[in-house]
């Protein structure tokens, strides 16, 4: 028995057979003997049994271990995120482990690393002062910031003594004026004092500055110049601006009435205003009607001129939602809305502004019938990161900036060169292809003597250099690979550093990493070698790039290279102690053929944490259908929500790339989809969950679950009724299920709208596409629907219309709608986590246990007499 407890069998076997051999064994030893050979057939019956066990009960307790609050102790800084310092190569950076905050300096050319401070004696000095009790695992220092000859640094504490808060008021508190009288004064509101210090790093000297007046922090509604004398803003549907030291009274208090602003623009109204308003609801409208806004402007790098992209929405027809759980009464939301194939289109145009003269002019860059416009910004200096008074400048110099001009149906666009003194445009290079054109930021040479274009002409995205003219000189970048942007050019050395995906052999080809190359297309060298994702950080002056760099299941780690691709030193490695300790394990990486036996495609599997592989799982697929990405992590990270916890109820989840996925591999693998936007991935998701289960005994592929958000809400729904036999479970969130009904620019751009020209030479554009409701007399399975009531992206009409098609269907089905909450589900995102569980566990294990409390939920809210925290 020992030796059958010990090497054969499962626990839940072993107690299974025990009365079996008690049995025998109360047997005579003649009739033992003749009953040899059943013993031998019940005990091989019983291990069969055992390796083909199904999974039933779902494993809440494991679910509950990794919830978001419990993961924001246990993962901490997994990325060097440097600030560069302005005069020199140098930068800082903050790391956190379980040991707490920890800030270095690191000098490149010195190789060299060292802690900004020690903190436990910084944290005793601090104290001292404060008089409030630090150490060094608890420093909450914030703000730093160098100073003086970069050897200095300024930064801030925050007390526990509560002072008046000058600047506010908090008029919840009724009180009355010092002289007695009631009325005339409100409740100063009390805040945590703040300490502000400086330290010298050379001496180690801390000083405590006593009258020190903290710079204010940058108006949201700010658009800088480049000199920092003029700030330009929206206001009531024009533009305004103000000089610097108006600005100075703004920071203090907005309000101030003794702000001077000088209106630029008087013909600005209502859905065709100047500046960035967003696409506000009338309940957004009315609150901040008197406020200012983002102008969202570029500047000529001489401060005195600047452009924008003026969009008129008034044709643009209204979409409406309620809200229903606004207090005190539900309100009506109204918002412009265009959906595909509608003639009333936004239509923008461009302002060019000379803040000298005070004028503006709307140039004339037609070309195309409800075209797009896009001012291309200048890439802004890393070392400008920090700087309060940074500004957002147009890509060019003073005397010409480029923009695009892209066409309604998104196969033509056309990089244009503007000239700033007569505002006339020029086409430099023109992009067509038969399904939609992308372009990504273009690259500037000698102000514009030369450019630098990306383009999948070839059917890869590529770089071309172009003389300033817009003549080609030579393709830079060839082959069967994808580059991805440009990280920076080296003028004189004629260098541009660039990512790419799908170049390396016998890797994923998701994978990025940095290259550099000479503008003539020779010289090719990989930067940052080995089978993992990167994450690069080029400094301003191409010498050095920090490389932050994991894979799905290696630990995140950092490293400083020079531009060259010589490891100087490694910088921090990520501190998942915590984490596995409550016994993560890292997910698993594949590959399968997609359902054209040839296409590879790419994935990942999150097995539970308890994972027994004698045992039979069932089988989810979380999917995004893209075309614009695809939900599979390359590199680790916090993907516990949706795919790590959910398989910790006792399921294999899977995500895996399909055909008309990601851009990050060939312009034909991207467009797959094109025309056929409901169905085209369906195939090969089906096809892969077939390849794992051949190749894995432990999944179980009569139990399959799929699950998804936004288009993976959509492609989950379409999955249950286009392969009914073959998914039996979904939970699809707030999926857009009518794609006619979905927003013009993911709908016409990735299944296609033709452009048609009548007999008197009129453009109107042509848009149909299936739906998910045409399909729903198919449904044989369980299926949930969510969406938050008051989503303005996809239209919870999307969602009502799906449930109408199967109410008339006469389908079972589950349909959660979820008050007050927008596409994202904001503070209910943890509630549909356990909905979409409890589902999941009911349909594919059999669950059924769970009480109507989510006590998962509510362990984690503290209770404090008559009050709750937590949530």
């Amino acid at each position: 028995m020992d030796f059958l407890k010990n090497n054969c069998l499962p626990d839940r076997c072993f107690t299974a057979f025990i009365p079996v051999y008690d049995l025998f064994s109360s047997l005579k030893k003649n009739l033992m003997k003749k009953f040899s050979i059943l013993l031998v057939v019940l005990f091989l019956m019983f291990t069969s049994y055992s390796q083909n066990m199904p999974v039933t009960k779902g494993n809440y307790q494991l679910a509950a271990r990794f919830s978001p609050k419990k993961l924001d102790k246990m993962l901490y800084s997994a990325a060097v995120d440097p600030h560069w310092l302005k005069k020199s190569n140098r930068f800082w950076y903050m790391y956190q482990t379980s040991l707490g905050k920890k800030w270095f300096i690191v000098d490149p050319a010195k190789a060299a690393k060292q802690p900004l401070f020690d903190n436990d004696k910084l944290a005793a000095a601090i104290t001292k002062i404060i008089k409030d009790p630090f150490d060094g695992q608890n420093l909450p220092i914030d703000s730093i910031k160098f100073i003086k000859d970069e050897n200095t640094i300024q930064f801030e504490v925050k007390s526990s003594i509560e002072i008046e808060d000058k600047d506010s008021t908090d008029n919840t508190t009724t009180t009355t004026t010092t002289t007695g009288k009631k009325g005339a004064a409100v409740a100063l509101k009390k805040i945590r004092k703040t300490f502000y210090f400086e330290y010298d790093l050379v001496t180690s000297n801390l000083t405590e500055l006593k009258d020190y007046n903290k710079p204010k922090p940058r108006m949201a509604w700010a658009s800088i110049s480049p000199d920092s004398t003029k700030i330009v803003f929206s206001r009531n549907y024009n533009l305004y601006w103000m000089d610097r030291a108006n600005y100075k009274k703004a920071q203090v208090k907005e309000e101030d009435s003794t702000i001077v602003e000088h209106q630029l623009t008087t013909d600005g109204i209502e859905n065709f205003s100047y500046g960035r308003g967003g696409n506000e609801t009338n309940v957004e409208k009315e609150k901040n009607k008197k406020k200012r806004k983002l102008a969202g402007i570029f500047w000529s790098p001489d401060s005195k001129k600047f452009s924008m992209e003026r969009v008129d929405q008034r044709l643009v027809k209204d979409l409406w939602v309620i809200n229903s759980v606004a207090e005190p009464r539900p309100t009506l939301e109204t918002y412009k809305y265009q959906m595909p194939g509608e003639p009333e289109a936004p239509l923008t145009s461009l302002m060019l502004f000379d803040l000298g003269t005070q004028t503006n002019k709307k140039l004339n860059t037609s070309a195309f019938k409800d075209q797009d416009l896009a001012i291309w910004p200048a890439v802004p200096l890393k070392k400008n990161r920090d700087d309060p008074y940074r500004s957002g400048l147009w890509l060019g110099d003073s005397t010409k900036f480029y923009i695009s001009r892209t066409s309604r149906d998104l196969k033509r666009i056309d990089v244009c060169v503007i000239n700033v003194n007569t505002g006339e445009i020029k086409s430099l290079i023109e992009e067509r292809m038969n399904t939609y054109v992308e372009i990504q930021q273009l690259g500037i040479v000698n102000n514009g003597k030369e450019l630098i274009e990306w383009s999948e002409r070839d059917g890869w995205a590529h770089l071309y250099l172009y003389d300033e003219q817009g003549k080609i000189k030579n393709q830079i970048t060839s082959g069967s690979y994808h580059v991805e942007t440009i990280q920076g050019i080296d003028e004189k050395k004629r260098i541009v550093y660039f990512t790419a995906n799908s170049r390396e052999l016998n890797e994923n080809p998701y994978l990025l990493h940095l290259y550099k190359v000479n503008f003539d297309g020779s010289g090719l060298k990989l930067l940052n070698p080995g089978d993992f994702d990167n994450a690069v950080n080029l400094d301003d002056a191409n010498r050095y790039f920090i490389n932050n760099f994991s894979n799905v299941n290696t630990v995140p780690t950092s490293v400083l290279f020079d531009s060259e691709g010589r490891k100087i030193m490694e910088l921090q490695k990520a501190d998942l102690s915590r984490l596995f300790e409550a016994g993560y394990k890292f997910p698993q990486p594949f590959k399968v053929k997609a359902d054209d036996g040839i296409t590879d495609l790419y994935g990942v599997m999150y097995k539970p944490f308890d994972f027994d592989s004698t045992k039979k799982y069932p089988v989810i697929e979380y999917v995004y259908p893209g075309p614009q990405t695809e939900a599979v992590s390359k590199a680790f990270g916090r993907s516990m929500d949706r795919i790590d916890r959910l398989a910790q109820f006792g399921f294999i989840v899977v995500t895996v790339g399909n055909r008309g996925g990601s851009p990050e591999r060939s312009k034909w693998y991207h467009t797959f989809g094109y025309g056929n936007l409901r169905d085209y991935g369906l195939a090969d998701k089906k096809a892969a969950i077939e390849q794992l289960a051949d190749r894995y005994s432990y999944i179980d592929i009569t139990r399959v679950g799929i699950h998804g958000h936004s288009g993976g809400g959509f492609m989950s729904t379409a999955a249950m009724l286009v392969y009914p036999d073959f998914f039996k479970v979904a939970v699809s969130e707030s999926g857009n299920h009518e794609n006619n009904i979905y927003n013009r620019w993911w709908s016409e751009k990735h299944n296609g709208v033709k452009e048609a020209i009548g007999e008197k030479g009129d453009t109107s554009f042509v848009y149909a596409i299936e739906k998910n409701s045409e399909l729903a007399k198919n449904l044989k399975g369980h299926l949930m629907l969510s969406t938050g009531d008051i989503d303005n992206n996809v239209h919870p009409a999307n969602t009502i219309r799906m449930a109408n098609a199967l109410i008339k269907a006469n389908k079972r089905f589950e349909f959660v709608l979820l008050p007050g909450q927008r596409h994202a589900y904001g503070d209910m995102q943890e509630y549909l986590f356990w909905e979409s569980g409890d589902h999941f566990c009911k349909f594919l294990l059999g669950d059924f246990s769970q009480p109507v409390d989510v006590l998962e939920m509510s362990r984690e809210v503290e209770l404090t007499g008559d009050k709750k925290r937590g949530g």
